[in-house]
């Protein structure tokens, strides 16, 4: 059995690290047909390592023996993942370390997703970027400002919606910029109205 894991913020109900609200986030599960299961944890770095765990092994008594985890470069990303994983019992499974980001990006397009960008560093970007579609022209964009193509280092996040393992589309019909201070200062995409769509 296979298991999506998303962590939310206990005072906002947001995911932790893309502010996508709880419920959109199960329409994302509903859409790809994979059971997601949602952990509440605090903002406290040392706390969460243990909510981490704790939820990890909820999983691993229903049979879950390894994660899969979307690292690519960031070196103290997989010593902490690989240290976790290792006191749980589980396997690290790391299928992007050390790709090429451009390769990554590519293949993503290439293979028919869709993602649309739901949160980014205003040092970085205006708000004009939220909600941009991952392709060909905000690659090329994103090349010439000389940024991480797949913001490994938090300049951006984004938020599948689409895509072949996608049984429904997910459409984003309202939302707005919202600026949020804090620790990652950053513009993000406060989605107000979205529904789903059955593919032919």
């Amino acid at each position: 059995m296979n298991y999506l894991l998303n962590f939310a913020s206990s005072e906002t109900k947001r995911c932790c690290f893309h502010g996508i609200e709880n419920e959109i986030m199960k329409m994302q599960e509903d859409a790809i047909g994979i059971p997601l299961v949602q952990k509440e944890v605090s903002n406290d770095m040392q706390n969460y390592e243990k909510e981490f765990k704790s939820a990890v092994n909820e999983l691993k008594s229903s049979g879950i023996q390894g994660m899969v985890f979307g690292d690519i470069y960031l070196d103290e990303h997989k010593e902490w993942i690989n240290r976790v994983c290792n006191d749980i019992g589980i396997a690290c499974i790391e299928p992007l370390w050390n790709q090429s980001t451009e390769s990554i990006i590519t293949e993503f397009i290439d293979a028919g997703f869709k993602a649309v960008i739901v949160s980014a560093k205003s040092d970085l970007f205006g708000e004009e970027f939220l909600g941009r579609l991952i392709d060909y022209d905000l690659v090329e964009e994103l090349k010439q400002r000389k940024i991480c193509l797949c913001g490994e280092n938090g300049e951006f996040h984004t938020f599948v919606v689409d895509g072949p393992i996608f049984k429904k589309e997910i459409r984003i019909i309202e939302s707005r910029p919202l600026f949020i201070e804090g620790f990652w200062k950053h513009w993000s995409l406060d989605i107000k109205k979205v529904e789903t769509k059955m593919k032919n």
